[in-house]
C-alpha cells in the first residue's frame, strides 16, 4: 500500500515509474517492468478494513425473515460461487447485530427461567409446586408462537424480549391459583373442593390482570410511526402468550396440580 502525493497519483507517467526494488546490476526494477499501466473504468473508491480489500454489497430485504435469507443465500453461493484463492463473503450489518443479540439471549433467557423458579421455590420452599408454576413458560410459549404466526412476524431479538416479558406474567398467573390452592387445603378443604374453589374465586384477577396487560399493549398493533417494527413484534407474542397461558392455566393446571398432588401426597 502506497500513499502517493496529488502530483504523482494524477499523472500515470510517473505511477509507472514507481521503483520496486534495485537489481543485481544496479538498475531500478520499476513499476511499469512488472505490470501493466492504464486507465480503465472501475471502482470510485476503494475500501480498507483490518488491513483487507473489501467490496460491499448492500440489500434491503422486504418479505421474509433475515436468518432464512441469509440462510438460502449461503447454500447458493456454496454450490454456484466459487471464490478466488483469498477471497471470503461475510454478512454483516443487521444480520451481525442480530445474531450477536441472539447468542447473549441464548443465555439470558435461561437464567431469567431459572431466576423465577428459585424466587418460586423460596416462596413455597416446595419443587413440585414452584415446577407446576413454571408450567406457565410453556402455555405462554405456544400463544407467542401462534401469534407470531398468525401476524406474519418472524423469530427476532424484539420478539424474544416479548417471551421474556410475558413468562413473569404468565407465572404471575400461576401464582395466584396455586397459592389459594394451599391456602384452601391448609384450611382444610381437600383436593377437589381447594381446586374448585380456588379456581372460581381466582378467575376474576387472573382475567384482570392478562386483560390489563394486553390492552395497553393493542395500541402498538395498529401504529406504523419510527420504531414500530421492534415494537410490534413485542406486542404480538406478550398478547398471544397471555392469552394462551391465561387459558391454559385456568383449564389445565388445576388439572395437572390435582393429578401431582394425588401421586405424591402421603398424609
Amino acid at each position: 500500500m502506497l500513499k502517493l502525493p496529488d502530483t504523482t497519483i494524477n499523472n500515470i507517467e510517473k505511477i509507472k515509474q514507481i521503483p520496486l526494488l534495485r537489481k543485481e546490476d544496479g538498475t531500478l526494477l520499476r513499476l511499469q517492468d512488472v505490470a501493466d499501466i492504464k486507465i480503465i473504468p472501475g471502482f470510485s473508491k476503494i475500501r480498507h478494513e483490518n488491513g483487507l480489500r473489501y467490496a460491499l454489497v448492500q440489500m434491503n430485504l422486504e418479505g421474509r425473515d433475515l436468518g432464512g435469507f441469509i440462510k438460502e443465500l449461503r447454500e447458493n453461493i456454496k454450490k454456484e460461487i466459487k471464490l478466488p484463492e483469498g477471497y471470503f463473503i461475510e454478512f454483516a450489518g443487521q444480520f451481525e447485530n442480530q445474531q450477536r443479540a441472539m447468542e447473549r439471549l441464548s443465555v439470558v433467557v435461561p437464567i431469567a427461567i431459572l431466576l423465577i423458579f428459585i424466587l418460586l421455590y423460596i416462596n413455597y420452599n416446595s419443587i413440585r409446586d414452584s415446577l407446576l408454576i413454571m408450567l406457565n413458560v410453556p402455555f405462554a410459549t405456544i400463544g407467542g408462537i401462534l401469534a407470531l404466526y398468525i401476524s406474519g412476524f418472524n423469530l427476532s431479538v424484539p420478539a424474544a424480549i416479548g417471551f421474556i416479558a410475558v413468562f413473569g406474567i404468565a407465572t404471575l398467573n400461576g401464582v395466584v391459583l396455586v397459592s389459594y390452592i394451599r391456602q384452601m387445603l391448609d384450611e382444610g378443604f381437600n383436593i377437589d373442593e381447594a381446586i374448585n374453589k380456588a379456581t372460581r374465586l381466582r378467575i376474576r384477577p387472573i382475567l384482570i390482570t392478562a386483560t390489563a396487560a394486553s390492552l395497553g399493549l393493542v395500541p402498538i398493533l395498529f401504529t406504523y410511526d419510527i420504531g414500530s417494527e421492534i415494537q410490534k413484534p413485542i406486542a404480538v407474542v406478550v398478547i398471544g402468550g397471555i392469552f394462551s397461558s391465561t387459558f391454559l392455566t385456568l383449564i389445565l393446571l388445576p388439572v395437572v396440580y390435582k393429578f401431582v398432588w394425588k401421586l405424591t401426597y402421603r398424609g
